[in-house]
């Protein structure tokens, strides 16, 4: 949890790290000329990213909804039958609002909380942060339990994510880091917080997509050359 208590010099980047974070920068470039010639396919693939990303993000929490009814829920064609088609739709809601207000959005308690309360609306702490102390544990097959990880005690969580996110700002506000490393410590360190009693793999993922879409921002690719 203390990613963002490197220093720039500490910080070293593989070359081809730094090689492939500079051909996503010049495709960032590109992009604005795909939108105006092709609207259409472009249009094609945000419906194409959003079915797939509910789909598998959902299913790797082992929520699961019959095919047909996938890209119906997830684009807002129909109401939700059951608890699992509600955690689809609430994840598309998360979704949308990254899509139409990601410039807008900053990472801060607010907006962590937002995202929960809106992927996991039905479930009654929705929106709330832990109020026990969880741990992850790995079951073996003759039935032991064996704790891998402990996050932060549920009376530090609120103060913990106040902090990650201060140090997040500062990083990308003062080009401490490179854009996708510092989205790469803000995951890291959300989830070695785990902030909420369920649904903390599906948030990250959230949140480190709102971060993508725009962290490649103006002069990241000579910042990279000069890191690496």
């Amino acid at each position: 949890m203390n990613s963002f208590k490197k220093t720039e010099k500490d910080l070293k980047l593989p070359l081809s790290a730094v090689w492939l974070m500079n051909s996503i920068s010049e495709y960032k470039g590109k992009q604005d000329m795909y939108a105006r010639q092709s609207p259409q396919v472009l249009q094609s693939l945000v419906e194409m990213a959003l079915i797939e990303s509910a789909e598998s993000s959902n299913r790797i929490e082992g929520v699961t909804v019959e095919k047909s009814r996938l890209k119906p829920l997830v684009l807002g064609r129909s109401k939700p039958k059951d608890r699992s088609e509600d955690e689809i739709a609430g994840y598309r809601n998360a979704l949308d609002l990254i899509h139409q207000k990601h410039k807008s959005l900053e990472i801060s308690p607010h907006t962590i909380r937002q995202l929960h309360r809106l992927s996991h609306a039905g479930a009654g702490d929705a929106g709330q942060w832990k109020t026990k102390d969880n741990e992850i544990i790995r079951k073996g097959r003759n039935g032991s339990i064996e704790i891998i990880f402990k996050p932060v005690s549920a009376s530090s969580t609120p103060e913990a994510i106040k902090q990650l996110s201060l140090a997040y700002r500062h990083s990308i506000e003062q080009l401490r880091y490179p854009g996708l490393y510092a989205v790469a410590c803000l995951i890291l360190d959300f989830l070695c917080i785990h902030p909420f009693r369920d649904g903390n793999g599906r948030v990250s993922r959230q949140l480190q997509k709102q971060k993508i879409i725009i962290c490649l921002g103006k002069g990241q690719s000579a910042r990279w050359k000069r890191i690496g």
